[in-house]
């Protein structure tokens, strides 16, 4: 993407305003951050993102204001993203916010709850729903401000060895899964291990876990999973539209130049438009090769899914009664959630639903 192209996309020195766009270059100061990810570099869409995020900010600014990318491992583990931007370590980071839930289990929102919203309401409710505006209210707490900066859509529901039919066929189950939704299905008896990308394959090889939960097709294919797991299950129910943010250090963002926080405000917003494109162009292909090499495709049951659902509720409301951070959240993301839904089955459903049927013909 060119400069000028992405200083008209994303308004600046558009219509007039009052700084041209060569100005923005000769009126800020030379600005070098980090920015460390959870992700490794081999899932070229996750970690491909965030080096997406910071050439169109390079480029907006004359390189001006550089951002360095770093992999998971190479300044911090991946499961510690926020912890190095809370401290400023980093000025900021890539990573998905369920990751740190143990902190508070407020820290699910944003990335995903179980049974939360589609990859179009989760973003409709961040962006000019409130859910910024709440959220960041949290992460303050936390030395932090939040920038979506990248959204998987609906994901799958993961690896397993053996067919999953029934609740029973949960108990005792060792599973990889990312986030707060694993204590949902701690209530079945599985035992949820939340593992970093790099180490979910060696962790399934070695039988430390018997099933493994990732993304989709694309970056589940580079993991290797199928090798190990054959049956693979959908929809990810823990991950109807699972947001990815740029976390930015509290006191570095505001030192920051407003010109400068625009325009990484906005090469986010250009990132996170770009993975959600790479995935819908991705992910089929990869799913057709997946099959091609034996992977049996199962939908979750209809007992699995009514009762993962019913359970979530009783832990989010429980959750809600105790944790007054959570339960405001909780109550924006869901107020939002369930009006857009009761739109979507008008229009998006009836016609996704037509053009699904004829798709296979």
């Amino acid at each position: 993407m060119k400069r000028r192209d992405f200083i008209k996309a994303t308004g600046i020195g558009v219509a007039g305003a009052a700084v041209a766009a060569p100005a923005i270059a000769q009126t800020t100061p030379e600005t070098k951050w980090r920015m460390t990810c959870s992700w490794p570099k081999s899932l070229d869409t996750l970690y491909g993102g965030a080096e997406v995020m910071a050439k169109a900010v390079a480029e907006a600014t004359d390189n001006k204001f550089q951002i360095q990318v770093f992999a998971a491992g190479e300044i911090v583990p991946g499961l510690q993203v926020v912890d190095a931007v809370q401290n400023g370590t980093v000025e900021m980071g890539h990573t998905a916010s369920y990751y740190y839930f143990g902190k508070d289990p407020t820290f699910a929102f944003g990335t995903s709850v179980a049974f939360g919203p589609s990859q179009r309401i989760n973003q409709g409710w961040y962006t000019i729903g409130g859910g910024k505006e709440v959220l960041d209210d949290f992460y303050k707490n936390y030395n932090m401000i939040s920038i979506l900066a990248g959204n998987t859509g609906c994901q799958m529901g993961g690896w397993f060895r053996k067919e999953i039919n029934t609740v029973d066929d949960l108990k005792g189950l060792k599973f990889r899964i990312g986030g707060f939704p694993g204590s949902v299905l701690q209530k079945f008896g599985t035992i949820p291990q939340q593992i970093a990308a790099g180490d979910i394959y060696p962790a399934l090889e070695k039988g430390t876990i018997d099933a493994a939960e990732w993304v989709g097709p694309y970056d589940d294919e580079k993991l290797g999973l199928y090798k190990i797991a054959p049956h693979y299950y959908y929809p990810g129910w823990w991950e109807g539209g699972s947001m990815l943010f740029a976390f930015v250090n509290l006191d570095k963002w505001n030192a920051l130049p407003k010109s400068y926080q625009a325009v990484l405000q906005q090469a986010a917003a250009y990132a996170n438009t770009w993975m959600i494109a790479k995935y819908d162009r991705v992910n089929p292909a990869a799913l057709k090769r997946l099959l091609g090499n034996g992977v049996k495709l199962h939908a979750f049951s209809p007992e699995i899914m009514e009762a993962c659902f019913k359970a979530a509720k009783e832990l989010h409301a429980d959750i809600a009664g105790k944790n007054a951070n959570f339960k405001k959240v909780y109550e924006s993301m869901t107020d939002f959630s369930n009006t857009t839904y009761q739109w979507f089955q008008v229009a998006e459903l009836g016609y996704d639903s037509f053009m699904v049927r004829h798709s296979h013909a």
